[in-house]
């Protein structure tokens, strides 16, 4: 007897309907699966009987053929195991048939019967909820989960979390009733914002945190650049911390991809902003991820949050190239022999590094630490390009000693944030015609956008084209200039852009053209 029914696979962040067909068939007994399924998927064959053995039923010695359609898609991972196994049981006529339309099924199976979580429940429910689905059947840790999707589409799809497989066999007779899992979306979605790092505890740097600030309030790319010891490392995780709350509609994107990695680790929704820390050893594709079993990388995962990659030089040139792509379009694409996967990538990227391989670039009696050679080799591992889509340097000087030990206590990072937040808002509303390109924030925006909102007097057309000429900026370096003005007049609330604003902008990019040219 044939049955079908339906699942779900995960593609990139999003998820592809998978309709699932078993049949039983005289012959030989075999148990086989089909449609381009990997490893895991073909070993669900001996969950899938042991579980179903052990949880009261038994399979007929007969033909199991097992087909996951499309075929010409390959499959992976272990959320098949639930609906194959209630394929078969219905197949042999223990699950009504007609209880599984508009059911969308998935789950790994123990061999006891019990349900494991999945990974990906997020995109597959709001997948589910787009396609007309009436009910989904996954389990109980995923469902909080899966539920928000629901809500924040205002579906009809009812989500129950199940524990084994004897749930969902008598759920679909309709022999024991589930609760309904429904997330609370103004419980979920709002949450107070704790760093381990506040501004008020980080003595002097001044410059730096003005820096910082301008960076959150408009998205911008960020370049420290200072002796060991300065608070590099510190003032970047003290960066979340001013940074405004997420929206609700980017915190549904960056829960995708946790949702995607298995990384979500209980929590229904991602309500604040992502700070990634990878080591410099990492390699290009821990960055943008992919591998055999494609997965998101650091930059997918920093998604509408912080990529924050200290000892910048140390990190292999090839891995530091591969950030150019997706510095510019925002997200990245990973490409390999039979499928191509699209990860979305818009984050802030704040890198910290030393002035010279030996650390600071002059000891206490004013000698370099290194030959020019030296420094030179060391600096040139981060190349033009890379320099040119971060829009502000800023030199990080070493901290005296009578501002260590002052009394005078430094804004609180919120304070600052609510500076952030009311420039955010501003550049919310002039970009509230856009939001169908995904533009938010200064940072994105593309050259009509500039011409439309960055436009400059003549006393600032003049000093640009001399600081341009002076510095040898490229094109590129230009259009950051503008965005980065326009965020210092965005947190001076002026509506246009001032001469002040693009000097301040342009001593941003200068700074670090002293050390370059060692």
């Amino acid at each position: 007897m044939l049955s079908q029914l339906y699942s779900a696979a995960v593609q990139g962040v999003d998820a592809l309907l998978i309709e699932i067909e078993t049949n039983l068939d005289s012959g030989l007994p075999a148990f086989i699966v089909v449609g381009l399924p990997d490893n895991a998927i073909k070993e669900s064959r001996e969950r899938v009987s042991t579980a179903i053995k052990n949880s009261g039923h038994s399979l007929p010695p007969r033909k199991i053929t097992v087909n996951l359609a499309p075929a010409d898609v390959r499959k992976e991972g272990t959320a098949f195991d639930l609906p194959i196994a209630i394929g078969l049981l219905a197949s042999m006529g223990v699950i009504d048939h007609n209880n599984l339309s508009e059911t969308l099924i998935l789950g790994e199976l123990a061999l006891d019967g019990a349900l494991r979580s999945i990974s990906g429940a997020l995109p597959i429910a709001a997948m589910a909820s787009k396609k007309g689905f009436k009910r989904m059947l996954l389990p109980k840790q995923n469902a909080l989960e899966a539920s928000v999707a629901s809500a924040a589409n205002a579906s009809g799809l009812s989500v129950y979390g199940l524990e084994n497989l004897n749930d969902a066999v008598q759920f679909l007779n309709e022999s024991i009733q589930l609760p309904l899992t429904e997330a609370d979306l103004s419980q979920t979605f709002y949450s107070p914002i704790k760093t381990a790092v506040d501004f008020s505890d980080i003595k002097g740097q001044q410059t730096t945190k003005r820096c910082l600030e301008i960076a959150a309030a408009g998205g911008h790319n960020v370049i420290m650049i200072g002796p060991p010891g300065s608070g590099k490392t510190m003032l970047a995780k003290a960066l979340p911390g001013i940074l405004p709350p997420l929206l609700f509609e980017e915190a549904l994107e960056t829960t995708k991809i946790y949702s995607v990695a298995g990384l979500l680790n209980g929590h229904a929704l991602i309500n604040t902003r992502p700070f990634r820390s990878p080591h410099h050893s990492s390699s290009s594709v821990a960055l943008i991820g992919g591998g055999a079993y494609a997965k998101p990388g650091e930059i997918s995962l920093a998604h509408n949050g912080v990529l924050f990659l200290d000892e910048l030089p140390e990190f292999s040139r090839p891995t530091l190239e591969v950030l150019r792509q997706p510095l510019e379009d925002g997200e990245v694409t990973v490409s390999r022999a039979a499928i191509s996967t699209k990860y979305p990538a818009n984050f802030m990227l704040v890198a910290a590094m030393n002035p010279s391989p030996a650390g600071a670039l002059k000891d206490e009696n004013g000698n370099y630490t290194a030959s020019p050679q030296q420094i030179q080799r060391y600096l040139s591992k981060i190349s033009g390009p890379l320099l040119d889509r971060i829009d502000i340097h800023i030199d990080v000087p070493k901290v005296e000693h009578n501002e260590l030990f002052s009394k005078d206590s430094s804004e609180s990072s919120e304070r600052i944030r609510d500076r952030v937040r009311r420039a955010r808002e501003i550049q919310h509303k002039r970009f509230s015609e856009y939001q169908n390109q995904r533009i938010f924030c200064n940072s994105q925006m593309t050259s009509p956008m500039l011409r439309e909102f960055c436009k400059l007097d003549p006393t600032s057309e003049t000093r640009l084209l001399e600081s341009m000429k002076r510095l040898n900026l490229s094109a590129r370096a230009y259009s950051r200039l503008l965005k980065v003005s326009r965020t210092i007049a965005d947190l001076d609330s002026s509506d246009d852009i001032l001469f002040k604003h693009l000097v301040e902008a342009i001593q941003y990019r200068s700074l670090d053209r002293d050390f370059w040219s060692v």
